[in-house]
């Protein structure tokens, strides 16, 4: 076969995959409800549908990139096509709530082994540089288009089919990519890979289970009970021990001096505390319409697709148009603004509230919109800029760790604090509606997601506001691709100098 052939094979089936990966991060969220009732879930426990599988995945991310290269690229990545066909199969067949919860989680699981596979692809596939431009322009809009597909298809799947389908649609998508993989060009594993570090991996996924854990039960326990506080004390532990040893070891599955890099620190918690807030939004959205104004599923899907097509926009329009010519900063700041100006809207919502949709729900969509499409291309950006070649994997599969935990923490932080709110709202009015608490329990939580956002703002604000780091990104993105590390490359002998100045 051509090489022109293998490498269009290659970005169908990367992109296939991308696709896969991005709509399960929000296909099951249209479809919790139905779900919830079926398998009759506790609304303390449904998060867990989402959490599950984005907690696997960004937990497991480090060490999926490791794996991939020590079995090969094209390898890993049609067992994670295969494992994520299987695990789609299970939840959808599943009988009781843990039963779609571990199914959930190994989906998570195969996903962490197919991300940063697909992205090696790509790498070792496209090396000229205009060629690699338009590869990874279809790639992003892919991953852009992937959420709006999923919030369409699982309303749909929802009210015609069932929920059940939300799930087993993955399996014909997920094998079709594989027979494009078939035609993907071999690559070697790597011969002289560093060993694999075990413990720095089970440190990080045990300390994040643990805080996010922690988070789910302080909705039945509350927050001063010893068993929530005892999750985050361990949760908090064993990160710092995480933290400790990767310092430490010579071959850490996390080199600290990616996270430590000034400008790079900033996008990694910009993007990180963007999904925070963002995904407990999306939760809100779905029960809100469904459950407050009674939308069906499709109608839920359909309002939800409003903010999906702003965020494409803007990361095309917007973001893409201006990259390379102003600072990140330009785009940051003003994304995380633009999204808590969005879900502050909201807070004013309450149950006698008329005109929701035109006045409340269109503009918050708009605006959250707005502000992901702004924020997600230029931290990815900064995530990978300025950096030797041989932490590039790790960059990137931190970039999307953070996604993923941000996403399985505001989840589990936003389910928390509505059904506490709401639980004590209705106490103090043993009168009031059920609807009237759901909606106190919602807005206090998008209040607390719009404090997110800002103090996202203020933190980020000093790590990417930096002339320096601007040249050194404008440099490392006009240097051809080529196998010589630059002079700007953040190589052992110039890490300690440019940590500390920035």
């Amino acid at each position: 076969m051509k090489d022109d052939a293998r490498r269009r094979w290659t970005l169908l089936a990367v992109s296939a995959a991308q696709l896969l990966v991005v709509l399960d991060g929000t296909i099951v969220n249209i479809a919790l409800p139905s779900a919830q009732r079926a398998l009759e879930m506790s609304d303390a426990s449904r998060q867990w549908a989402i959490t599950a599988y984005a907690l696997a995945f960004g937990g497991l991310l480090l060490i999926g990139g490791r794996v991939s290269s020590a079995l090969g690229h094209r390898r890993t990545f049609i067992i994670g096509l295969l494992g994520f066909a299987a695990a789609s199969a299970l939840g959808g067949a599943a009988i009781s709530p843990e039963m779609l919860f571990g199914a959930r989680a190994l989906q998570g699981v195969f996903a962490a082994a197919l991300a940063p596979a697909g992205l090696s692809l790509l790498t070792i596939t496209f090396t000229e540089p205009r060629e690699r431009g338009r590869a990874f322009g279809v790639f992003a809009a892919v991953g852009a288009a992937g959420s709006a597909i999923g919030l369409i298809a699982g309303g749909l799947l929802t009210e015609y089919v069932g929920w059940r389908w939300c799930l087993y649609i993955n399996v014909p998508l997920a094998l079709l990519a594989v027979l494009g993989a078939a035609l993907v060009a071999r690559d070697r594993p790597g011969r002289k890979t560093k060993r694999l570090d075990a413990p720095g991996a089970l440190l990080s996924t045990a300390g994040f289970v643990a805080v996010v854990y922690a988070f789910n039960e302080a909705a039945s326990f509350g927050w001063g009970s010893g068993k929530v506080l005892a999750l985050l004390a361990a949760g908090a532990l064993l990160l710092a021990v995480f933290v400790t040893m990767e310092l430490r070891t010579p071959h850490p599955l996390l080199p600290m001096r990616i996270l430590l890099h000034r400008a790079r620190g900033g996008a990694f918690l910009a993007i990180t505390l963007m999904f925070v807030a963002m995904f407990g939004f999306y939760l809100f959205m779905s029960y809100y319409t469904q459950t407050i104004l009674g939308y069906s599923p499709v109608e839920a899907g359909l309002t939800l697709i409003i903010n999906a097509l702003a965020t494409l926009l803007a990361s095309t329009l917007i973001a893409g148009r201006l990259h390379g010519r102003a600072s990140p900063a330009v785009l940051i700041l003003p994304g995380l603004l633009a999204a808590a100006a969005g879900i502050f809207l909201l807070t004013r919502l309450t149950p006698q509230t008329t005109e929701v949709f035109g006045l409340y729900l269109l503009p918050a969509l708009l605006l959250t919109g707005l502000g992901l499409g702004l924020v997600m291309p230029p931290t990815a950006s900064l995530a990978t800029a300025d950096i030797d070649r041989q932490d590039i994997g790790a960059a990137s599969a931190a970039y999307n760790a953070g996604q993923q935990l941000g996403a399985a923490l505001g989840t589990a932080l936003f389910n928390t604090l509505a059904a506490t709110a709401a639980a004590t709202y209705l106490t103090a009015h043993p009168h009031a509606a059920a609807s009237a608490g759901a909606v106190h329990g919602y807005t206090t939580a998008l209040t607390t997601a719009t404090a997110i956002l800002l103090a996202a703002t203020l933190l980020t604000a000093p790590l990417i506001l930096t002339r320096r780091e601007q040249r050194h990104r404008s440099a490392i993105e006009k240097r051809p691709l080529t196998g010589t590390p630059s002079v700007n490359d953040m190589s052992p002998r110039h890490e300690q100098r440019k940590t500390s100045d920035g």
